[in-house]
């Protein structure tokens, strides 16, 4: 990761919320930095900048303890894996010049190694409110990112991005039009924003419970927040849709079974079963980036975009 010579942005103060400019030679946020107008200094633990200290530690909208069987069951799972070639499809398809780029709520980093490794970013980034989950993401990535801690509804950053993902991480936040409009805030005028959530309330169950979920969004939920939030809708559709009758009948099974089982039982998939899963997948991604649009799906994809007309407040 290069940075360009060029300002990109400016950072935030998390105590008196003045701003910085950021300078294209510096990372986005410094280990170390403080606010030259209050002095507040950013506490710093294993070299992540904690912008949410007090957040960082709390089981607050999902079970750090389960960053460990993510981390050991994504690389070629059937979920993971197409859904992060959908994911990185659409950032080349909808914004191909982008640069600067940032995941809320990376997790493990694995859509963040997707990412990298898909595009040329003079700035790649990952932020997720657990450090737990941090410290799978770098093993993945070392350098070729920056990380931070911070809490999505309070992103210490204005006009400093091209494209901005969050990936099945709105349906644990209750504030979620909170986060959109720091997102819009937080992208360049013309700047992108992908998101994945799941959909269907109807498929609530105690994976739901379990994951800390919200809410499971209905049909036209997250549009309509975007929009009210001042984007513009460029693409929607449902994912996994192939796949729909099987995680139903799963979820509808998840519901009598225990919850100390239930993370095995969503992630531990027998080699042949996701094969074929992995590939059905796979057709569907496909169609969706030739623009193929499905009705029903357990996830809902959408991309949105900043209009060039507005300017972050500063």
């Amino acid at each position: 990761m290069r940075p360009s010579a060029s300002a990109t942005g400016v950072r935030l103060c998390p105590a008196c919320a003045a701003t910085e400019v950021i300078a294209g030679f510096e990372p986005l946020w410094p280990s170390g930095w403080r606010c030259k107008t209050c002095e507040h200094a950013v506490e710093v633990r294993d070299g992540i900048p904690l912008f949410a200290p007090d957040l960082a530690d709390a089981e607050t909208g999902f079970d750090t303890a389960v960053f460990d069987e993510l981390a050991r069951h994504e690389e070629g799972h059937f979920w993971f894996e197409p859904r992060s070639r959908l994911l990185t499809g659409l950032a080349a398809k909808f914004f191909p010049a982008a640069g600067h780029y940032l995941e809320i709520g990376c997790g493990t980093g694995v859509v963040l190694k997707a990412m990298a490794a898909q595009h040329f970013w003079s700035r790649l980034a990952g932020s997720e409110l657990h450090p737990a989950g941090l410290s799978h993401a770098i093993r993945r990535l070392g350098d070729q990112a920056e990380f931070v801690q911070m809490d999505a509804r309070h992103i210490p950053a204005r006009e400093a991005f091209d494209l901005i993902g969050a990936f099945d991480v709105l349906e644990h936040i209750a504030e979620d039009e909170n986060v959109l409009r720091e997102v819009h805030a937080a992208l360049v005028p013309g700047g992108g924003f992908i998101a994945a959530v799941p959909q269907h309330p109807v498929l609530w169950s105690e994976a739901d419970n379990l994951a800390h979920h919200v809410r499971r969004y209905r049909r036209g939920e997250l549009e309509r927040k975007l929009r009210s939030a001042q984007f513009e809708i460029l693409f929607s559709s449902s994912y996994a849709s192939v796949v729909l009758p099987l995680m139903a009948a799963s979820r509808f099974k998840s519901r009598r079974a225990a919850a100390d089982k239930l993370v095995v039982h969503e992630l531990s998939v027998h080699p042949f079963l996701n094969t074929i899963l992995r590939a059905a997948l796979e057709v569907e991604v496909n169609l969706t980036l030739k623009g193929f649009g499905w009705p029903l799906g357990g996830s809902r994809i959408v991309v949105a975009r900043k209009s060039r007309l507005h300017a972050a407040r500063r």
